[in-house]
Formats: structure tokens, sequence, C-alpha cells
């Protein structure tokens, strides 16, 4: 290793001892000198102790002598860290291992800033310093944490960890088939927009965290809002006009979201695009904003956070990422039957479970082999595929009110972009 790189990670490797001493010294600033056996100096240096350690090991003539030198050097620092720390402990009457572990880490961080990515050390150090100083915010939220969220929790973490990086990469089925890691992935979003949602109400009140939730949650799948809200409706832990206003500011985000990757792809297509997706924009914010603030979605009949039933549960969201692979396949097996001029048909139906993914392909396809008009009018038939599966959740899942306030919001979405789109092409024939 050259001289300068060694330099820069063993400065890489100090820095990361400075950030966990320093959140370490504040965290026992009002102790009396003499009183601590670790604090901003002390973890500055087994920061570096690790680093040096890492550069001797390295310096070695074989694979053999430099674990050897790394690992007895980590078992002689453990020793003596975790010796004093214990009678450090004891002289304070606690009891406690964080130190412990956080001096170790150091180390061990220090050394892999040396032989491994300095990058991802450094990552991991203020990751680690920053659930040290979060000691007083994390046990405030576990202690008033409920069995369903705790379940919640841990089944969200295993389709995210577990089961989706043993999932296969390439389609599966008939005419390209379908990527079941990414429908898996929609999977994962629907479930975090539904526990986002209900910790947002839980949290922050009914009218501002379903609008919060709907919000965040429209910049990944706005479909998943739909669903969610539409869960939540159904299962009376939300007002309907509330949370059909939430999936109208959804909706709103997911057009602009449509106008923001074409025109990253093919800004040329924005003339047709843009305007025909602006209509439908306004109207869905308006409708939403007159709902919260005018005609008053949050009544008395409103329901306490606390009486949320669960955060999401795994069995719809599954039968969600079921039904979305299936109109996926369905999608491209009725765009390949009819070929180029099928691609209509094709996005329509891929638009039931994903706009994103049609706009990205139809942009892509321009010129060659569609023409910028007809990607245009498919990416806007994925658009109001996907509204009509957000209705027909509205209406075989939340019903009621929801589903009359949702069906108003969609029909007159397509209106306005129906209008749009004639206003567009009367002044500008294709």
């Amino acid at each position: 290793m050259e001289i300068d790189q060694l330099l820069y990670r063993l400065a890489t490797a100090l820095g990361i001892g400075l950030l966990i001493g320093l959140e370490r010294g504040w965290k026992t600033r009002a102790a009396a000198p003499g009183t601590r056996a670790a604090g901003f100096r002390t973890f500055a240096q087994c920061g570096l102790l690790g680093g040096l350690a890492a550069a001797l090991a390295q310096a070695m003539g074989s694979a053999v002598a430099a674990g050897l030198v790394l690992g007895l050097s980590f078992a002689a620092y453990a020793a003596v860290f975790a010796v004093f720390e214990r009678d450090a402990a004891r002289a304070a009457g606690g009891y406690s291992a964080t130190t412990i572990i956080a001096g170790l880490l150091t180390f061990l961080l220090g050394a892999y800033a040396v032989i491994g990515d300095a990058r991802a050390s450094a990552a991991a150090a203020v990751v680690a310093a920053g659930i040290l100083a979060s000691r007083a915010q994390i046990h405030s939220w576990v202690a008033g944490m409920t069995w369903p969220e705790l379940r919640s929790v841990l089944v969200l973490l295993a389709m995210s960890f577990i089961v989706l990086p043993i999932l296969p990469a390439s389609n599966v089925g008939p005419s390209g088939g379908v990527n079941l890691r990414e429908v898996w992935l929609i999977a994962i979003v629907l479930a975090a927009v539904s526990f986002l949602g209900y910790g947002a109400v839980k949290y922050f009140g009914a009218r501002s965290g379903v609008l919060l939730s709907a919000l965040a949650g429209a910049l990944v799948s706005s479909t998943a809002v739909a669903l969610t809200s539409a869960h939540r409706a159904a299962a009376h832990e939300g007002e309907p006009l509330l949370l059909a206003a939430g999936v109208a500011m959804a909706s709103a985000v997911s057009f602009l979201r449509v106008i923001a990757i074409v025109a990253v792809i093919k800004p040329e297509l924005l003339a047709l695009i843009a305007p025909v997706l602006a209509a439908p924009t306004l109207l869905a914010t308006l409708y939403a904003v007159h709902a919260v603030y005018w005609r008053g979605a949050v009544s008395s009949e409103t329901p306490r956070p606390s009486q949320f039933a669960n955060p999401f549960a795994f069995w719809p969201v599954f039968g969600f990422a079921v039904f979305l692979g299936a109109v996926i396949v369905l999608g491209r097996v009725i765009g390949d039957a009819f070929g180029a001029q099928g691609a209509l048909f094709g996005a329509a139906g891929l638009g039931l479970a994903d706009v994103d993914a049609v706009t990205i392909a139809l942009s892509r396809l321009v010129p060659v082999p569609l023409e910028g008009f007809a990607a245009s009018l498919g990416i806007l038939a994925a658009v109001a595929s996907n509204m009509l599966s957000k209705l027909a959740m509205a209406i075989f899942i939340g019903r009621g009110r929801f589903a009359v306030e949702l069906s108003v919001v969609t029909v007159g979405c397509w209106i306005a972009g129906m209008a749009a789109l004639w206003g567009v092409i009367a002044l500008a024939p294709p």
C-alpha cells in the first residue's frame, strides 16, 4: 500500500475513534476526572490502534501471520478494555455493556478502515454513533411499543433481509415473465407504507398523520397508499373523507412522478404528457385541500390511533404481491399478442399494478419501435388504468363513503385529463 493511501486510511481510523469518542465523552461529561475508563481521547486512540494493528498485520509476509497479529492484538485490546470498564462500572454502581461494545466496535472499524473499505467503515461509525446518541429515544420508543407493532417490525425486517435476497433477480414466466424480486420489493413498499401511515397517525394525529404518510408513501407507490387507505376505511380506523384526501394527494404526487421520469428519460414526450397530467394533478390537490381544511375531514368520530388494530397484515400484502405478478404477466402477454400496435393495451394492463415501470419502458422505446405519440398515449393509458385499480380497491375493499369520495376524485381526474388531451391534440395535432 502506498504511503499516502495508508495515511488516508489511518486518518479515517482516527476519525472513527473521534466520532464515537465524542458521543461517549458527551454522555459522561459531568463525571469527575479519573472516574471514567474511556472518553473522547481514549476512543480516538482506540480507533487509531485498530488501524495500526491492521496496518502491521498487512505488512506481514503471509496470511497466517497477518491473521495472528490482528487476532492477538484485538484479543489483548478487548481484555484490557473490558477490565477497565468493569472496574469503572463497579465504582459507579452501574451495569451496562454499551461502552465495552462501543470500544470493541471502534477498534474493529479502525482496523477495517485500513484493510477493507474505508467508506463503509466510516459509514458504519456514523450509524453506531447515531445509535449510541439515541439511547433515550430508542428506550422510550421500545417502552411504548405494542406487540402488534413489534410483530409488524419483525415481519417487515424478515421480508426485507431474509426473503428478498434469496429471490431470483431474473424474469420468470411466459412473455418475458415477471421479476419476482421487483414484485416482492413492491410488497415490502406496501407493508412499509402501511406501517408508516400507522406510525404517522399515532405520533402526529389523524389529519397530519394521514396526509404525511400519503405524501411519503406516494414517492414510492401511490397504489400502496390506496390499498392501505382502503383497508383502514374498511376497518373504521380513520374518517373516510380524510383517507380519500390522502389517496388524492398520493395520486397527485404519482402524476408529478410520471412527469419527472419522462423529463429525465425522454423530454420530447412532455409536450403531450405534461399538460394532460397537470390538469388531474391540480384537481386532486384541490380536492385534498378542500376535504381537509374546508369540509372538516377530521370529526369526533375519528378513532384514536391507539384503537388501530395492526400496523399491517402480512397475508393481504402477500396477496397483493401475487396479484401484481399476475397483472404484469397478463399485460406482457397482451402486448406480445398484438405486437407494437398492442402497446396501448399492454400499457393499460401493466398500469393496473405499476405506472413507473410502464413509463420507463415506453420512454425507452421512442423513436424505434414506437413513435412519440403512441408512447405518450401508452403512458397516459397506464396512468388512467392505475387510477381504475385504486378505484376498484376503494369499491371492493374500502366501500361506503370512502368509495364514493374516491369515485368523485377518479372521475374528475379522468374528465380533466381527457379535456386536456383533447385541447392539446386540437391545438397541435400529432
